[in-house]
């Protein structure tokens, strides 16, 4: 099935006005496309790029609608995204991916559940409804094990580390209530990603693997080629490829593995642009967030070929102040997000480093 590309001078909505945001409008302006943001708080790096900026909380329907109206077609980088607001803008506009894809991402429950429907290996996982199924759900998952919030979690956020029994009860406590699973550990080599579009035609294209450093639960580095053989490698993509077409999904999605003895491991899928990607801005012709945007206008995809090989370096806190020096080193590409205000913790820009040829 064949889908008419969005007209030059369109409008494309985001929903979030982040850095992955400002990204995507930067690709899209090169495709010929305006951005709208829609972004509660005050401060949005995406709106130095764009058109216009709507600066309201995602429970405001009347702000919600009239920023729909205002565009052709919707998309986000951010996901936790109430489904109230969803429904209502995937009945006023074109909205990609889907809210059944990102419904499913938003509960970890739900995800994991679905994983495994598809035949997939996840890490061994029980959700917890109260303090008294903590310790249920660890005699399950063994232990130690990662008690998490079911939403809204990322970058390490919404999660607790149990290392023994004892630990149960005060883990728990510190997600202060929230509906909750335990994972069991997964005893991996290495964490590896890929990075996939599926266009509106159902046509598939990846990014070769990744291999990624995280540190205090935020990603460092992503490196790639990823140390893996070739057959992991094929079976990673084959792996990314049958959950957006079982989720019949448009856009670029980030699926995270495990790489185990046993084979790979699915440790979270994310419905948008993702940060191990970031890579595909030095070593591809056609990045993540210009071949996000090719996925939700109808363009064809760019094949994801690699020209050369990359280390993406994230610039967390005050890493940032090290980017004139890092300019300086041969083949680095410096993207600063425009952020205001640095703090411990906040991505405020990455690098990536030309290693060689592909």
């Amino acid at each position: 099935m064949t889908h008419e590309v969005l007209p030059n001078g369109s409008v494309i909505g985001i929903l979030g006005g982040g850095q992955l945001g400002r990204m995507l409008a930067m690709a899209a302006a090169r495709l010929g496309y305006k951005v709208r943001i829609f972004e509660p708080s005050a401060q949005a790096p995406a709106g130095d790029v764009a058109i216009s900026v709507t600066q309201a909380g995602y429970d405001d329907h009347e702000a919600l609608k009239a920023f729909a109206l205002s565009c052709d077609v919707l998309t986000f980088e951010f996901e936790n995204i109430p489904s109230a607001a969803l429904a209502l803008l995937e009945d006023t506009r074109p909205l990609f991916p889907a809210r059944t894809a990102l419904e499913v991402s938003q509960d970890r429950l739900v995800e994991k559940d679905f994983l495994n429907s598809l035949g997939l290996k996840t890490a061994p996982y029980c959700a917890i409804d109260a303090a008294e199924g903590v310790a249920q759900a660890l005699e399950k998952t063994g232990c130690p094990a990662i008690l998490k919030t079911r939403r809204f979690g990322y970058d390490g956020k919404g999660q607790a580390r149990v290392m023994a029994a004892s630990e149960a009860d005060a883990a728990y406590a510190s997600l202060n209530g929230a509906p909750a699973i335990a994972e069991g550990f997964v005893k991996f080599s290495r964490e590896v990603s890929v990075i996939i579009a599926r266009g509106r035609d159902g046509r598939v294209s990846a990014y070769d693997p990744g291999e990624n450093i995280h540190r205090d639960g935020i990603l460092a580095t992503t490196t790639v080629p990823a140390d893996l053989p070739a057959m992991l490698r094929a079976d990673a993509v084959l792996l990314a490829s049958k959950i957006v077409t079982a989720l019949d999904y448009v856009g670029v999605m980030g699926v995270e593995l495990f790489v185990t003895p046993e084979g790979l491991v699915v440790n979270e899928i994310a419905p948008r642009v993702h940060n191990s990607g970031h890579w595909t801005q030095a070593g591809c012709a056609v990045d993540q967030f210009e071949q996000h945007i090719r996925a939700i206008t109808g363009w064809p995809l760019g094949d994801g070929s690699r020209h050369a090989n990359v280390v993406m370096e994230n610039l967390i806190g005050d890493d940032v102040a090290r980017a004139a020096e890092m300019a300086e080193t041969k083949g680095v590409q410096i993207h600063l997000y425009g952020k205001a205000e640095t703090r411990a913790g906040r991505k405020m820009g990455h690098v990536n480093r030309v290693t060689g040829a592909a």
